[in-house]
């Protein structure tokens, strides 16, 4: 029996553009990170994402995009809350919805709201995109919580935690200038 290999990929509503809940001043300071990953409009559904999607497809590839993505294209999870959803699509042609979601520049809903799609993880398994969710939204609410008690700055952790790190280099990473200069202490500068 075959088996139909699929990608399964994790996508983020990124909303950097202030609407005017955002612009008026609030009785308590929103933290940076909560201003990008706003919750996203009810009028958004799984029919009207996939619509859009379809839609930038076939202005991208035209007719072979639109047959290649039609039948296995299906949004599985969808979090307004979050603003994270997750599609399947067959492992033969995910690229071409990556394609699609990046050049995507608003909400697919009436009056959509400019925003960014941006690909958090593609993975063969719907159990790794839902840890994979599961732990980016603890991150956030963590480097929210952190900048809201004042332990770091907003600069900080606002971004680290929107892509995904925080802080300086971890374990197993260093940065590239601290290792070229120790690197060359006592050794010639001739190039030999």
């Amino acid at each position: 029996m075959v088996r139909f290999k699929e990608r399964y990929l994790l996508v983020n509503i990124l909303q950097p553009q202030g609407d005017a809940s955002t612009t008026k001043k609030p009785d308590k300071p929103v933290p940076d990170i909560l201003i990008y990953n706003r919750p996203t409009t009810d009028h958004v559904t799984p029919q009207s994402l996939l619509r859009a999607i379809r839609a930038q497809v076939a202005m991208l590839f035209g007719d072979y995009g639109s047959g290649a993505v039609d039948r296995s294209l299906q949004v599985k999870y969808l979090s307004l809350a979050t603003s994270t959803f997750i599609l399947r699509i067959s492992r033969a042609h995910y690229r071409l919805v990556w394609a699609a979601l990046t050049t995507m520049d608003e909400l697919p809903a009436r009056n959509g709201k400019p925003c960014t799609f941006r690909v958090v993880r593609v993975s063969g398994t719907i159990r790794k995109i839902e840890e994979e969710a599961v732990r980016r939204a603890k991150q956030i609410m963590l480097a929210a919580e952190e900048e809201m008690a004042g332990k770091k700055s907003a600069s900080d952790d606002a971004l680290g935690a929107l892509f995904g790190k925080s802080g300086g280099p971890s374990a197993g990473e260093f940065d590239a200038m601290d290792v070229d200069s120790s690197a060359s202490e006592g050794e010639p500068e001739d190039g030999g």
